[in-house]
C-alpha cells in the first residue's frame, strides 16, 4: 500500500513492530530525541507527530504541512535521519513493507458527531 490520501484534518497513521522486550529502550530513545531530529521534522514539514506503544506494537500518527511525499523526500535525504535510523535499527522487528513503505493503517470505521 502506498501512502493514504492525505487530508489536512486527518492524520496519517502507521505502525511498527519492535523486537520482543525492546519497548523500554524505544521509550528511552524517544524521551531524548536528538535536537537535530526535531529540527529535521520541522524542516520537512512533519507536524502533530504522535507515537503510542503497547508492548512491542508502536502506532504513530502525523500530519504534514506540504504533503507526505515532500516530507519523506526531505527526511530520506538527511544524514542525521540515516544516523538516527541506524541507531534504532536493532530495536525494530518490522518497520516497512516489502516495497519500503511505512506500515500504513487503513481507516475501517469512523463515527463523527
Amino acid at each position: 500500500m502506498t501512502a493514504p490520501v492525505e487530508r489536512r484534518e486527518e492524520p496519517l497513521v502507521f505502525l511498527y513492530r519492535l523486537k520482543p522486550g525492546m519497548g523500554p529502550e524505544y521509550d528511552r530513545a524517544h524521551r531524548a530525541v536528538w535536537p537535530e531530529i526535531i529540527a529535521l521534522l520541522d524542516e520537512a514539514g512533519f507536524c502533530d507527530y504522535r507515537i503510542w506503544r503497547r508492548g512491542d506494537l508502536v502506532v504513530s500518527s502525523l500530519r504534514t504541512k506540504w504533503g507526505y511525499d515532500h516530507a519523506a523526500r526531505v527526511s530520506a535525504a538527511s544524514a542525521i535521519q540515516a544516523k538516527w535510523t541506524a541507531s534504532m535499527s536493532h530495536i525494530f522487528d518490522e518497520i516497512v513493507d516489502a516495497n519500503g513503505e511505512p506500515l500504513w493503517l487503513d481507516l475501517v470505521f469512523e463515527h463523527r458527531t
